[in-house]
């Protein structure tokens, strides 16, 4: 394939251009804590976003590997804060286990309560995805409001998910929802430091998961 460029590409093999960005992102994180399980997560949230500072803040909790690889195997479902991380997330890999991925931001009963209400959809669809899951991972990359409204929900013993990947973006709320998910020890977490994060960088965490439960 002629690209009509000066600048060729070292190759176009899906599986090499993977393999090559692994040996990349190995070389020029260099020497880190993580176990090699929990380097399958960061190196995949670094190759979703090119930012070592961003994957050098992650913080996995010691169960939570465990804790998300058992929940896909028993069929518990994902719930998604956005429908990018819906559409973005392997659902064969959940599926074949009997779990899903859901996201009810934009159910009609959600945008009526929260504009009732004047509050978030987020906040909302949180309140209805713990009343119609039994545990599950919950991922969320855009709405710190969701993360937070999680957050009290478990504290207030309403919910108690398997696994939370919470890794929101964002100026407002998003370094502080995260730093309050990293004080809580009801339930496991991965999460990072910093306004950083994001709908792409949580999707790669929760498939990152999905394929240590495959293996």
């Amino acid at each position: 394939m002629d690209f009509k460029t000066d600048f060729k590409p070292l190759t176009v093999d899906p599986d090499k251009i993977y393999d090559y960005s692994f040996s990349i992102i190995a070389e020029e994180m260099g020497n880190h804590d993580f176990s090699e399980d929990e380097w399958k997560i960061v190196r995949r949230v670094i190759h979703a976003s090119a930012d070592f500072e961003l994957g050098r803040s992650v913080i996995i909790h010691p169960n939570a590997i465990q804790a998300g690889v058992e929940a896909i195997r028993k069929g518990r479902h994902v719930i998604a804060d956005v429908q990018m991380i819906e559409s973005g997330t392997g659902k064969k890999r959940f599926q074949k286990h009997g779990g899903d991925v859901h996201c009810y931001i934009s159910d009609p009963d959600v945008m009526v309560e929260a504009k009732r209400l004047n509050t978030t959809r987020a906040i909302i669809s949180m309140q209805k995805a713990v009343k119609e899951n039994e545990g599950g991972i919950y991922a969320i990359g855009n709405a710190p409001t969701a993360l937070l409204e999680l957050i009290r929900l478990i504290k207030e013993g309403i919910a108690k998910p398997d696994l939370i990947i919470g890794m929101p973006v964002g100026f407002v709320s998003a370094a502080e929802s995260k730093e309050e998910l990293a004080k809580i020890t009801e339930v496991p977490f991965i999460t990072n430091i910093g306004r950083k994060g994001g709908s792409t960088v949580t999707v790669a965490a929760l498939n990152a998961i999905s394929l240590l439960a495959d293996s």
